[in-house]
């Protein structure tokens, strides 16, 4: 196992998110597109002039996926959403848990067929096996492929589009499931890896070019990198408690952008931990995929 210390990941952005999410970088536009989960904000950047924009929505945003014939859908706490970036507004899709107030949608991707795959977590008890996974297709029509899940987090396809990944955060583990994307179905749920608490609790995820899964940690100081058997390949230490996602981006999608969070911070902490929220960069010897867009 390769150890790259904190010196290698590089303070691209001073933007203090509460809790930043799921970078997802649009090449035709040459941006890096990020949420803060809890003030409703959706960021992007363009790394080679350093502009930034920020947006604030009216629905609480979680996540993001590019829609192919151009526009977003939106992960929120509210539900499913389209977002028109232009006129910064959102339309409702649908949210199956809305007859639950402790119920909510957290993470997403797209498969190579166009679906939406989104999770959905307890947000007032993080440890109940309350949260499904559901599938969103082009007609907008809605259906749960699983559940029993301890928050279902962070989302990634293996290359072939053949298994699917998912962060069970607070149960310390990442889960796998064979996928068939010709009819959108899960089969032969199974544990990854675990992770040892003392390690932090598995975020955010993203599949390289490679079949390698990158997982930020809640609470760990780290990034982690897994092996496609489930064994840990590389671990970066960064200068912040809580890595919560991470995504490819860049020229030739080879930067690893890490969001990062400062959330249950006192003061005082945030004193201690100043670029907790902040957007992160480690320059990597491999490269990332460019990720499916819905086709609805």
């Amino acid at each position: 196992m390769k150890e790259y210390f904190k010196e290698n990941a590089e303070h691209v952005l001073s933007v203090q998110n509460e809790i930043g999410e799921a970078p997802l970088w649009i090449p035709e536009e040459n941006r890096l597109y990020w949420t803060d989960t809890e003030n409703s904000c959706i960021f992007n950047l363009n790394p080679s002039t350093s502009e930034v924009n920020k947006y604030e929505l009216s629905m609480p945003v979680t996540s993001l996926v590019r829609r192919r014939g151009g526009g977003w859908v939106i992960i929120t706490k509210k539900g499913l959403a389209f977002w028109d970036q232009m006129n910064n507004q959102c339309e409702f899709i649908c949210d199956p848990v809305s007859d639950n107030d402790s119920l909510a949608f957290n993470d997403g991707t797209v498969d190579s067929a166009g679906r939406l795959l989104a999770g959905t977590m307890n947000f007032n008890e993080v440890t109940s096996p309350e949260g499904c996974l559901f599938s969103l297709n082009e007609k907008l029509e809605l259906t749960r492929l699983d559940s029993n899940l301890c928050t279902a987090n962070g989302m990634s396809f293996s290359p072939d589009g053949k298994i699917l990944y998912v962060s069970e955060q607070w149960n310390s583990k990442i889960l796998c499931y064979d996928y068939d994307s010709s009819m959108g179905t899960l089969s032969n749920r199974r544990i990854f890896a675990e992770v040892d608490p003392k390690n932090g609790y598995p975020d955010g995820i993203i599949i390289d070019n490679e079949g390698y899964l990158w997982n930020g940690r809640w609470g760990a100081f780290q990034i982690v990198r897994y092996s496609p058997d489930g064994k840990i390949d590389r671990k970066y230490n960064i200068p912040v408690e809580t890595s919560t996602c991470v995504g490819f981006g860049g020229k030739d999608l080879s930067d690893l952008y890490i969001s990062t969070a400062w959330y249950g911070k006192s003061d005082i902490e945030r004193q201690k931990e100043p670029y907790a929220g902040d957007l992160f960069r480690i320059k990597t010897d491999v490269k990332g995929r460019l990720e499916p867009r819905f086709a609805g």
